[in-house]
């Protein structure tokens, strides 16, 4: 399983933090890239649904949680359909 770093976007403090999250699957939705993360490589773990908000041909790939809940929903249905032994709640 893959381990990627984010840096987090703090700009009140302008501490630049990161964090590590093992990618559990990706796909494409409505043209945009999506990420299913977690936070333990095995185990029950905090999951994350990322999307991709970064321009075409940025240098880094800049992702936002996802927290509209039919956006949530439908991506979520797609990561379980992909991962049949996990279920998203």
């Amino acid at each position: 399983m893959e381990k990627i770093k984010f840096t987090l976007d703090t700009h009140e403090s302008g501490v630049q933090e990161s964090v590590e999250f093992y990618v559990l699957e990706q796909t494409r939705l409505g043209g945009n890239q999506y990420l299913l993360v977690t936070d333990v490589q095995e185990g029950d773990g905090e999951a994350l649904i990322l999307k991709e908000v970064s321009g075409a041909g940025a240098k880094e790939a800049i992702y936002e949680i996802v927290d509209d809940d039919t956006e949530m929903s439908a991506v979520a249905a797609v990561f379980e359909n992909l991962l049949e032994d996990v279920e998203l709640t």
